[in-house]
């Protein structure tokens, strides 16, 4: 069985409600899963995974929280090829970046040379309804691409 690993960083519970969303859709699918809080696990965990995914939320202006920024450097520096990645996660639409951290852990991943294995999914806030389906139809697509 491919293995997947997910690493989320959340401060109000959200971030975390949404990896956990995303894992349950990778087991039901059959992939074997570790999930960890992004402080205590090093990136170089992902060399040893199928799919790697990341579930972050954007704190205050468009930053990333305190807590990933090592996480997020470690990755930059990594040789992902031949690995699938989605990244996902929450922010507030208050803000003029919404969900910037999304979109700077895509570029990362990149960087690392991974296989985007499905679009980003950004969450407002809490994940409604909707935004359950479009997660499990996100793991559907990145399990569809190593199974």
């Amino acid at each position: 069985m491919p293995l997947a690993k997910i690493v989320y960083a959340s401060m109000t519970g959200n971030t975390e409600e949404i990896a956990d969303i995303v894992a349950n859709k990778l087991e039901e699918l059959g992939l074997d899963l570790e999930i960890n809080e992004c402080t205590t696990v090093d990136a170089d965990s992902f060399l040893e995974a199928d799919l790697v995914i990341v579930a972050t939320y954007t704190y205050g202006d468009g930053e990333l929280p305190d807590e990933i920024v090592d996480f997020y450097e470690d990755l930059t520096q990594l040789d992902l090829t031949g690995k699938v990645y989605g990244v996902c996660g929450s922010g507030d639409t208050f803000y003029d970046e919404f969900c910037k951290s999304v979109d700077e852990f895509d570029a990362a991943f990149t960087t690392a040379g991974a296989t985007k294995g499905a679009e980003s999914v950004k969450v407002d806030l809490a994940a409604e309804d909707e935004d359950i389906v479009n997660l499990e139809h996100f793991a559907q697509s990145l399990a569809e691409k190593v199974l």
